[in-house]
């Protein structure tokens, strides 16, 4: 299971437009992403209820994940890595 772990940068963490923005970009990439802290189940990244509710705080380490099975056979190799790691790049870039 391709994984990665980012931090929260946004003030507010992931609530409001941090949280839609970030819910945006996981669904447009097409992959089942789950985040979770420490501790905690993963979440389904494409659900803005889910991820506003887990407490996503600034500052907050988190987990992004994709089951490898559920990356298409024709997504080539890397995808899930680089879906992953442009989905990282956004939590540590949001400073609103």
């Amino acid at each position: 299971m391709p994984a990665r772990k980012a931090v929260v940068q946004a003030s507010v963490g992931l609530h409001a437009r941090p949280a839609a923005a970030f819910v945006r970009a996981v669904t447009q990439s097409g992959l089942p992403v789950t985040i979770s802290k420490q501790g905690r189940p993963g979440v389904d990244a494409r659900s803005l209820l889910e991820v506003m509710t887990e407490d996503f705080s600034c500052g907050c380490e988190v987990e992004l994940a994709v089951a490898a099975e559920a990356v298409p056979a024709g997504a080539g190799p890397g995808t899930a890595e680089r879906v992953l790691a442009a989905l990282c790049a956004l939590l540590e870039s949001q400073s609103g």
